[in-house]
């Protein structure tokens, strides 16, 4: 492989990247999907990195920046789960040492990974209930320690290894594609794909809306942190996006950015695994889910989605089921003032239609003499149910109130 003159592009760079890695693991399949193409008009290929060896596109970045520094002994990072399975592959592919921080929160499946992954050659330190907690003091270490700190994101050298994404693309495809969406998470992702398609595409960058980070920086013109994330689509929450990586990303403008619902992403993870047999973490589909807002806009064209991630553990999957449902309006909670008096369970029953099924039934307070509050999930086919159902409840002179959408009352009984 030559070597790298100062005045190599930034294409060129990625490019030799791309060669490198192959060295060590192979290119990521990019497949026409079908059932997106048809239901989209649009030829809908998927960038499959939840198929990769840790089964994201992490790898990548991790690797460009581990080889382009042979001297180092010790690298350190902080992740939320992907990076660090990354990061724990090439420590052992180079035979370096590396600590990574990981906060308490992050799933036993991407723990467990991790300690796959690296072995001997990794030790693994939980601290930390948020990622920008975590990344804290895996800094203070490598501080202390003299380590290489291995940014997850905010890296130039990780920047070049995601844009081997987009290589792969250009070379799988026979061209650059029309439209490119990708989720984004601390920017990595992003900066590094945008830096080499440059303007020969459209792009539409994908947050969650609990770490939409990309969106802040913007309005804000320069990065700043959010003052809460939630942490469900923990591959893409981040408070804050990189110095570098918005450096690259600060002129993409507001129209081309999204934010998608947590809960609307689970129906896309259902989806995907009911329908097409994928497997994708919740950062991992928020590409594919912003297809349903791109409509007209993607028509007839050639669009590219970058699947990012595949790690999900399957004791999760109650929860998304649950988040989806309420998101479709097929299950709803709520809180109904039962008359106690022989009988009157039996009356509510009856209000119920052959679809409905009660999934929840807790009385909260028993010892009211003419009343006591009941929780209540109901699950059905088809949201318009629970019209009928109000209907009914309102015409008898129940009193009810709907508690799924309200976040401080479902925290608590829910």
């Amino acid at each position: 492989m030559r070597q790298l003159s100062a005045m190599d592009s930034f294409q060129d760079k990625a490019r030799a990247a791309a060669v490198a890695m192959r060295e060590v693991f192979p290119e990521t399949p990019l497949l026409r999907n079908a059932h997106l193409s048809e239901r989209f008009g649009a030829d809908v290929w998927l960038k499959r990195e939840d198929l990769s060896p840790v089964r994201s596109y992490k790898l990548r970045g991790a690797f460009n920046a581990m080889r382009k520094r042979p001297e180092a002994e010790l690298f350190v990072a902080a992740s939320a789960g992907n990076h660090a399975q990354g990061v724990a592959f090439m420590c052992r592919q180079f035979g370096k040492k590396g600590v990574i921080f990981m906060p308490v929160t992050t799933p036993d499946q991407k723990i467990q990974k991790t300690r796959m992954f690296g072995g001997d050659a990794v030790e693994l330190v939980m601290t930390g209930d948020y990622f920008d907690d975590t990344l804290a003091a895996a800094q203070a270490f490598c501080a202390e320690k003299g380590g290489h700190f291995l940014s997850p994101f905010d890296d130039e050298d990780v920047i070049e290894g995601q844009a081997s994404v987009a290589v792969e693309t250009e070379g799988q495809l026979g061209r650059v594609p029309d439209h490119v969406v990708i989720p984004v998470g601390g920017g990595g992702l992003g900066s590094g794909v945008l830096s080499y398609f440059g303007n020969d595409c459209q792009y539409t960058f994908v947050e969650p809306r609990g770490g939409a980070c990309l969106q802040a920086a913007l309005r804000a013109g320069h990065p700043v942190p959010l003052e809460r994330v939630d942490n469900f689509a923990d591959g893409a929450a981040v408070a804050k996006i990189g110095e570098k990586t918005f450096a690259r990303l600060k002129g993409v403008g507001l129209a081309n950015t999204l934010t998608i619902s947590e809960d609307r992403v689970c129906t896309t993870m259902l989806e995907m695994l009911n329908v097409e047999g994928v497997v994708l973490e919740p950062a991992g589909a928020l590409a594919v889910d912003a297809l349903k807002d791109l409509g007209q806009s993607i028509r007839g064209r050639t669009v590219v989605c970058v699947t990012s991630g595949g790690n999900f553990d399957f004791e999760r999957l109650p929860e998304v089921k649950e988040r989806a449902q309420r998101y479709s309006g097929v299950k709803k909670y709520f809180i109904l003032r039962l008359p106690q008096r022989p009988g009157a369970l039996k009356d509510f029953l009856g209000f119920l239609g052959p679809e409905d099924d009660i999934a929840r039934f807790e009385y909260l307070k028993k010892s009211a003499r003419n009343f006591g509050s009941v929780l209540i999930g109901i699950e059905t086919s088809d949201p318009v149910h629970f019209d009928e159902l109000f209907r009914k409840l309102d015409a008898h002179g129940y009193t009810y109130r709907d508690i799924t959408d309200d976040e401080v009352l479902a925290q608590f009984l829910i």
